[in-house]
């Protein structure tokens, strides 16, 4: 049986390019068999809602208002809303202050107890607890990092990227751009608050800049995607203690590409036998083969795009298709992955969405 997902769109609303300007969250509807997004609606009015995280009931959607300000206040914040499972519409619950500049990444924990959310800007994280109806209660834990790193420009302090937990539900990961660190928190289930790890987190060559990272299902493997220098680094995994050791670092980008690039996303496939990382500049997906005993990487290539700035991309739970969200070029180009081999193929779809930042799905009832 094909399935069919609902598919919500993260964008920036506060940026303009001939014209075009996102209006808030854009819903679709995936047809499995012919591969196409079909529009189902949006919500409108939304300041910036980015990055989006779904509940594991599938009931709520969460995402960041990844702004400076709000309502006067400094820092973005965290709207929730619930999700209609047989229409994909999304009506509003309620938002909380993120207390940081730029809220770039939300997520939700294994349980659906504790949503985590990072502000880049402001160089701190921040947990809130989910409610039964899924709004989103007031702060229970607060970490603000100090720091910098070798480049002045983007590691002048502290930049909290992407905050996630670990596969045991233990651990909170934030990879934080500013300091060339993964930063380890044991998160208390029962109370939501988050205390320093012993040892306090993985470290990175300097002037790498982790951005985003993922588990392999075995969990013996962490990959973390470096925005600043344009390599994606493999680590071992001790999730007794909350160890990361690293493993290896290798180039996202071709042999004597040497113009302006950052990296962006980073997903594995079909259990942990592919993966992807996005090259914002070189505009194209790299794809690795990860080695089932080792868990390193071995380089396969390089795949356009088909648009400028791949902030994002994800692949639908099958892992069949894969969304690429190009930014700058606002557009969503549809590939279909090729499990035997890891070959990504443009399925001819192009759906237009002003300033696409981050795709979600959702199975449809």
């Amino acid at each position: 049986m094909v399935q069919n997902y609902f598919v919500y769109v993260g964008t920036f609303t506060n940026l303009k390019d001939g014209g075009h300007r996102s209006e808030g969250i854009y819903i679709f509807r995936l047809n499995g068999t012919e591969s196409k997004l079909y529009p189902v609606g949006a919500v409108r009015g939304l300041l910036s809602p980015s990055f989006l995280a779904l509940h594991p009931t599938g009931r709520y959607l969460y995402a960041v208002n990844e702004v400076k300000q709000f309502e006067g206040k400094i820092g973005g914040a965290i709207s929730a809303f619930a999700i209609d499972r047989k229409t994909g519409g999304l009506t509003p619950l309620n938002r909380q202050f993120s207390r940081g500049a730029d809220p770039c990444y939300v997520s939700v924990d294994k349980e659906g107890r504790w949503l985590l959310a990072s502000n880049y800007s402001g160089g701190n994280a921040i947990v809130y607890p989910i409610l039964p109806d899924g709004s989103l209660g007031k702060e229970t834990a607060f970490v603000q990092h100090q720091g910098s790193g070798p480049n002045a420009v983007r590691q002048e302090a502290a930049h909290a990227h992407s905050i996630q937990m670990d596969p045991t539900n233990r651990f909170v990961l934030i990879a934080d751009l500013g300091l060339d660190q993964v930063v380890v928190y044991r998160l208390d289930l029962q109370k939501g608050t988050l205390a320093p790890n012993n040892p306090p987190g993985a470290k990175l060559p300097p002037g790498s800049g982790p951005r985003h990272l993922v588990f392999h299902p075995n969990q013996s493997w962490m990959y973390v995607a470096n925005e600043l220098n344009s390599t994606v680094s493999v680590f071992a995994c001790d999730l007794i203690n909350g160890r990361f050791d690293l493993l290896q670092t290798l180039s996202t980008l071709p042999e004597g590409f040497s113009e302006e690039n950052t990296v962006a996303d980073i997903h594995l496939a079909h259990g942990g036998r592919w993966l992807f990382v996005s090259n914002r500049g070189h505009d194209s997906l790299a794809s690795f083969a990860v080695d089932n005993l080792s868990g390193r990487l071995t380089a396969l290539g390089h795949t356009p795009t088909g648009g400028q700035t791949p902030r994002n991309f994800n692949l639908d739970p099958s892992n069949n298709l894969l969304l690429a969200a190009n930014q700058d070029s606002d557009s969503i180009v549809t590939f279909r992955l090729d499990a035997a081999t890891g070959t990504l193929t443009r399925t001819g779809e192009v759906t237009a969405v002003p300033r696409p930042v981050c795709v979600v799905f959702l199975p449809a009832e």
